[in-house]
């Protein structure tokens, strides 16, 4: 399967200049932009990035060739996907969510608890990590939750 590549990036002058327009051109790149006035197209990438940066398996390690670096971000997207604990979504991975298990991983959680502070209740608090499941997970939700609670936007997607 052929496809042609894309450049992503921002609307900002240095992403137009004929300095990086012509390389990719000559190299058969497709530049992209973030459409004009909204400010979330580049969030999931520049997220990615970030956490890349500060990945051990990307820090201070030369990559030896092409094939080599495909592998090392495989086995990273990989380990995000189905390895790290996302906060947005319970401390639950991606692909548990995606495969409908995070019902029972947060009931798991929420029980032990429980039955912990039945045997003492002085020793533990009476609140508790929130292990509801979380149904609709959107970039700036305390902004959004705000905007509703003010009457300045709506609660429906």
């Amino acid at each position: 399967m052929k496809f042609k590549l894309v450049l992503h990036g921002d609307n900002g002058s240095t992403f137009k200049a004929t300095t990086v327009l012509a390389p990719l051109q000559w190299l058969r790149i497709k530049p992209s932009y973030s459409r004009p006035r909204v400010s979330d197209d580049n969030v999931f990438v520049e997220s990615l990035f970030r956490t890349a940066n500060y990945r051990s398996e990307f820090s201070a390690k030369r990559f030896v060739d092409l094939e080599a670096t495909r592998a090392r971000a495989r086995r990273f997207v990989r380990r995000c996907n189905r390895e790290y604990r996302h906060v947005d979504i319970r401390y639950v991975s991606p692909t548990e969510r995606h495969d409908g298990r995070e019902h029972d991983i947060l009931a798991q959680r929420h029980d032990p608890y429980f039955q912990a502070r039945e045997r003492n209740p002085r020793r533990r608090s009476p609140h508790t990590r929130n292990s509801c499941r979380i149904d609709v997970v959107t970039l700036n939700s305390e902004r959004e939750s705000g905007l509703i609670a003010a009457g300045l936007a709506s609660d429906t997607p």
